[in-house]
């Protein structure tokens, strides 16, 4: 399919909507690079680096080629970026769905999880996700499961985009704040439990605070051992559990 230029016909630009003519190796091209090469180099160069740092030049450094090389595998810095977020969504744990009496409820929190750990794990992912059409293969096949899921859970196939929505929209969000609370402290060399409790120093004795203090004792934050994780993996769970409770709940009441 060919990208097609103003009018009626026009459409955002992807990777997976445009198609490339078949490579042939050229005199010249580096012996042993490939597509899968840049592609994993590329994740793992946005892992250790990041999205602003990220460069065609810096890739094909690390790649030990040419950017020139590179080029002849992709079009553009972008192609590569959707290339990118498609692998890690390949990361993504994807539920056992032969079993005809499995709970669908666990078959959520496993894709719920899978989509958290996949944002912490590549934090310029959620940026991406926000910029790019989500329609590689990979992703494509998780958002292919969601719907099977949610398909066994009862709710109308009106219902079904919004409440899927709700559960991925809130996994987005929590992910992406934490992910950025933890390289904040990576960045200043703190760790995220002392973080915490230099937080909770600072505020302690202030009065505008004492309600925030009161409930954070009152539900063990601070102290018995629980780490700022610890704390954070628990409320995760909570509150999936009450997208799925919600989710239950709209199923059983009355369409409008």
């Amino acid at each position: 399919m060919a990208a097609t230029d103003g009018g009626a016909g026009k459409r955002p630009h992807s990777v997976w909507l445009t198609e490339r003519p078949p490579l042939t190796r050229k005199a010249g091209q580096p012996a042993g690079l490939d597509l899968d090469k840049i592609v994993a180099a590329t994740v793992r160069l946005l892992d250790s680096e990041g999205l602003a740092k990220f460069s065609m030049r810096r890739l094909a450094a690390e790649l030990g080629v040419t950017a020139m090389s590179v080029y002849w595998y992709v079009d553009t810095k972008d192609d590569l970026l959707e290339l990118a977020m498609d692998a890690v969504a390949g990361e993504m744990t994807l539920p056992d769905e032969s079993p005809a009496d499995a709970d669908w409820r666990d078959q959520l929190r496993v894709l719920a999880t899978g989509y958290r750990d996949m944002l912490l794990r590549h934090p310029w992912a959620a940026r991406l996700l926000g910029e790019f059409l989500n329609v590689g293969p990979r992703s494509t096949a998780f958002s292919n499961a969601t719907l099977r899921v949610m398909a066994r859970s009862g709710l109308s196939v009106e219902r079904t985009s919004g409440a899927l929505a709700s559960v991925f929209h809130f996994v987005y969000g929590f992910s992406t704040i934490r992910a950025l609370h933890e390289a904040r402290c990576r960045a200043a060399g703190v760790a995220l439990d002392d973080y915490f409790e230099l937080v909770v120093a600072a505020i302690s004795d202030r009065p505008e605070f004492a309600e925030t203090m009161e409930l954070s004792t009152r539900a063990a934050y601070a102290g018995e051992g629980r780490s700022a994780l610890d704390m954070l993996d628990r409320d995760f769970a909570f509150a999936l559990d009450l997208q799925i409770a919600g989710i239950e709940a709209m199923r059983d009441r009355p369409g409008d």
